[in-house]
């Protein structure tokens, strides 16, 4: 196999992976040969063990830093990770990268500027899926600046700054797929050569048709629960999640309520069963499947369910979510559905953090101060149908349709495959 063919997957984050992963196996798929044959790895957050899982070898070393991968939304975590190595580890990061554009190989960068960076560092032939930003953090649909959006935002023009713009208009970079039509309309017209082919998040989550209404009498109210996938954040969120459900029960007390968890497999779910247990739950059953052991609980009208496997399920289950995540969340409205989410801690989810989501989802996400509000608001929410058919129609707007991994792939391996591409 040509050198052309092998692809440098290069992400920072949990959900970085996952994009990645997605789109090397359908480059895979396009040379006929295994994920092994054709895939290599360099996760710059974590350990890579979603890599790993699929025999996706590691090209450099990995570590997992004290912040988790959020340094940069705090200078003291990112204090942390320095005293905890990762200048070390970058530097030999980088020198792993450059033995391997030394061999001949391309790279998928995926995530915010460090990835997009080292790829341009390391020599490679490379294309940058970026994940961390985005036009609707500044603009209206429309084009139109956000009433939030600072001067120097708007000097500035884009989402990108000037320098990550330059970056992306190397010569070695061959292309860029932006997260959403709007970033790339604003890319394009700055020269970066940005492709709008849809963004890869809405990938493997099956069936994505959701048909809007507003809840009938008697009809069960399923609420999907989303603390987030990273220790001890997520725990803590979790616990704020908890003081939310007795609102949602006094607000709906004439229906059958279903409260579905989604906990990240990474996790450990003890924390998790334990902070139930400082609530009046009263523990049902616990269904006990080899890979994922199912918890149930029972209190008043509801019913609480926790799973590390049930995900997608849940996903399609739901009339609307609690959630304080990062993908998990633009997962759920992308499918055309509401989210109610609270200001957590961080270091992730703090509440900027929760506010610039309301920017990026738009009014798929409605930010509430305190966990006793959250009742209230799916009341009016799930009771007017005109808005929850702006809500699906928004959802499809920014996050756009599945498919967007095979797109990619197809495009990445006729820019990076070509005969001028070694020129």
């Amino acid at each position: 196999m040509s050198p052309s063919q092998k692809l440098l997957l290069l992400s920072n984050g949990h959900g970085e992976d996952t994009i990645a992963i997605q789109i090397g196996q359908a480059w895979s798929e396009l040379v006929q040969a295994s994920s092994a044959e054709t895939l290599a790895a360099l996760p710059l957050v974590g350990e890579g063990h979603s890599y790993q899982k699929l025999g996706i070898p590691l090209i450099g070393p990995v570590k997992a830093m004290p912040s988790g991968g959020f340094n940069n939304m705090d200078a003291r975590e990112l204090w942390r990770d320095v005293r905890g190595g990762l200048w070390g580890l970058t530097q030999a990061q980088l020198g792993s990268l450059r033995q391997w554009a030394q061999q001949g190989g391309n790279i998928l960068a995926v995530g915010d500027i460090v990835p997009l960076a080292l790829a341009w560092l390391s020599g490679a032939a490379y294309g940058f899926v970026g994940t961390a930003k985005s036009e609707y953090y500044l603009r209206q649909p429309s084009g139109e600046w956000l009433s939030t959006t600072a001067p120097w935002e708007r000097w500035l023009g884009s989402a990108y700054y000037p320098w990550e713009r330059w970056l992306m208009t190397r010569p070695l970079c061959r292309a860029v797929f932006p997260r959403d039509r709007l970033t790339h309309e604003t890319l394009l017209n700055q020269g970066v050569p940005s492709q709008a082919l849809g963004n890869p998040m809405m990938d493997g989550l099956g069936d994505c048709q959701y048909s809007p209404a507003p809840l009938q009498p008697g009809q069960t109210l399923t609420l999907l629960l989303l603390p987030g996938s990273r220790s001890p954040e997520a725990e803590r969120n979790w616990r704020m999640i908890l003081q939310s459900l007795a609102s949602v029960m006094d607000c709906f007390p004439d229906r059958p309520i279903k409260f579905l968890a989604a906990i990240a497999p990474s996790l450990t779910l003890d924390p998790f069963i334990n902070s139930v247990g400082d609530h009046p739950w009263q523990p049902v059953k616990t269904d006990s499947f080899a890979d994922d052991p199912v918890h149930h609980w029972q209190r008043q009208n509801a019913r609480l369910t926790l799973s590390q496997q049930g995900f997608t399920d849940y996903l399609h289950q739901s009339q609307g979510a609690i959630a304080m995540a990062g993908t998990a969340t633009e997962q759920f409205v992308g499918l055309g559905k509401p989210v109610v989410t609270l200001p957590g801690e961080g270091p992730q989810f703090n509440p900027y953090f929760a506010r610039r989501q309301t920017w990026l989802l738009g009014e798929s996400v409605i930010l509430v101060d305190r966990p006793d509000q959250v009742g209230a608001t799916f009341n009016q929410l799930l009771q007017d149908g005109q808005r929850l058919t702006a809500i699906a129609r928004n959802g499809r707007e920014r996050l756009g349709e599945a498919g967007a991994a095979q797109r990619i792939a197809e495009y990445l391996h006729r820019v990076l495959t070509s005969p001028s591409h070694n020129q």
